[in-house]
């Protein structure tokens, strides 16, 4: 297996545990808000729980384009 997809399977596997991790930590979560988007806007989620799918989400970027790099490169 190349390196290219040895990143892409631990940034999936590492994304995943993180998510799950963050499902697990805010079951007790008081602090509650909203999320506007430019029509609707999100429930009451906690924000622990805004803040760790945004850094997830980044993480998951951040590991694509690193891969889309290596690919054109190669």
């Amino acid at each position: 297996m190349s390196l290219i997809y040895k990143k892409i399977v631990l940034g999936f596997f590492f994304n995943t545990s993180l998510f799950l991790m963050l499902i697990i930590g805010i079951q007790n979560s008081t602090n509650k808000s909203k999320v506007n988007f430019l029509i609707n806007e999100t429930i009451n989620l906690p924000i622990s729980f805004i803040v760790g799918t945004s850094f997830i989400s980044g993480t998951l970027a951040g590991t694509l384009i690193s891969f889309i790099n290596e690919k054109e490169s190669n």
